[in-house]
């Protein structure tokens, strides 16, 4: 809306100068059914359909184009967001990879810290285990109070069954969780490998630029 009005202002000057010097300028446009209008002064209608400024000769000085309604605004916003959204990326990615030479100046630093965070997963996988070979653990031992009570022809009480359908379900989330864990090492090796590569063809530019 301030872009309207800041060429409507700067029409109306040009217009102003002209009619100084001889020259008349007048408001073309066309309404919905494409029927041509002219006026002198600047309509609410012109700025709704799109306008031309045009001199004596009937030629365009200027071209206005029609307001958008708020859905088109919408709409030729996101195009642009999406336009504009692969050049964030690579200026992000610029200033990352920028950010990663300061930090880590040799190979040898940055391979230490790609390390560091494959061990954080490791010693993560680790508890996992542990914890699972407890709930395994305790779940046996509720199978064992059970089948005792079975094979001395006594009825397992229903708190012990639902003791053991609970631990069913905690030893089957941990072995989810240590499934999920392993699949992320997996593709944090792989990430590690593609990271260092990058890293040492950064290096490679920037010693070609020095």
């Amino acid at each position: 809306m301030r872009k309207t009005v800041l060429v409507i202002a700067l029409l109306a000057l040009a217009a102003g100068a002209h009619a100084q010097s001889g020259s008349h300028y007048r408001y073309r446009w066309k309404d919905s059914t494409g029927l041509p209008h002219y006026s002198d002064s600047l309509t609410s209608d012109a700025i709704k359909y799109g306008y031309d400024l045009v001199d004596d000769r009937g030629l365009v000085v200027q071209h206005v184009d029609r307001q958008l309604n708020p859905e088109e605004r919408a709409a030729a916003q996101k195009a642009a967001d999406e336009k504009a959204a692969p050049d964030r990326v690579t200026q992000q990615r610029a200033r990352d990879d920028v950010q990663m030479l300061n930090a880590y100046p040799n190979e040898a630093a940055y391979k230490v810290s790609l390390q560091e965070n494959l061990d954080n997963l490791d010693q993560q996988i680790g508890t996992t285990r542990s914890n699972l070979r407890s709930q395994e653990k305790a779940l046996t031992d509720l199978l064992t109070r059970a089948g005792d009570m079975e094979r001395n022809k006594q009825p397992v009480p229903k708190n012990l069954n639902d003791s053991i359908a609970k631990q069913r379900d905690v030893v089957a989330r941990q072995r989810d969780t240590l499934e999920r864990e392993q699949t992320s090492r997996d593709a944090l090796v792989q990430k590690n490998v593609q990271d260092l590569q990058h890293y040492r063809d950064l290096k490679a530019a920037q010693a070609k630029q020095q």
